[in-house]
């Protein structure tokens, strides 16, 4: 599979995809300037119609197994990386514009990103589109975005995809989050913080594209509401 970036966030993804030398993220063949020559991947199985056909819980840990793996510490120089701060800023501005429960999802991302916990690389856009059956080889991850930052950002947006309709299926975001919980030791509120924040930025860059963030927002209510009651 060749890939040709012309913006300089994709390039950098390119470099951190080649930094994990296969483990956990697609094998790089050649990196070139613009150029990314990876693996394909020839697996039939996916990962959102798993989640939609019965198969969530399983498709959830199979995510959270990807991301332990692209976690785990290497001792190579790392890539070019974005602080996760420097990730957040279009929700700043997006919660002081429109307020309400935006407003609850910038003081949540305020709080993790001021007292961070288990700091590390991070793939920064893990979801059910980017990691994929390379038969064989088993599940990798690709596109990362390339952040710096909590290690518990990086299982937020798998809470809000396949589809709005899988998302807010009842009960699935609690099972969610007790999958996630247990396969990545993560503390509850700590994860469903996250989610929160996560969910405001996505609906701001929605919002910036001209899209409904309306699914964005009913999860951020129900992390809100979940918080609130765990309080």
């Amino acid at each position: 599979m060749l890939k040709v970036s012309h913006s300089r966030e994709e390039q950098a993804g390119g470099q951190l995809m080649a930094w994990w030398e296969g483990n956990g993220a697609a094998p790089v063949l050649c990196l070139e300037g613009e150029a990314l020559l990876m693996k394909r991947a020839q697996g039939t199985a996916s990962l959102a119609r798993m989640a939609r056909t019965g198969l969530d819980d399983q498709a959830t840990r199979i995510l959270c197994a990807v991301i332990a793996r692209l976690h785990e510490p290497r001792t190579t120089p790392l890539p070019e990386l974005v602080p996760l701060e420097k990730w957040f800023d279009a929700l700043w501005p997006a919660a002081a514009t429109y307020g309400g429960i935006l407003q609850h999802c910038a003081k949540a991302a305020r709080e993790l990103l001021a007292a961070p916990r288990d700091v590390g690389v991070l793939h920064g856009d893990i979801h059910h589109g980017n990691v994929l059956d390379f038969g064989p080889c088993g599940w990798l991850a690709i596109d990362p975005k390339g952040l710096y930052g909590e290690r518990g950002f990086d299982y937020a947006n798998m809470l809000c995809n396949p589809d709005d309709a899988s998302v807010l299926a009842p009960g699935c975001f609690s099972r969610r989050i007790g999958i996630i919980c247990e396969a990545a030791h993560i503390d509850r509120q700590r994860l469903m913080q996250w989610a929160l924040a996560w969910a405001g930025l996505s609906a701001t860059w929605m919002m910036e594209d001209g899209v409904d963030p309306v699914g964005r927002f009913e999860l951020a209510k129900l992390a809100a509401l979940l918080l609130d009651g765990s309080a």
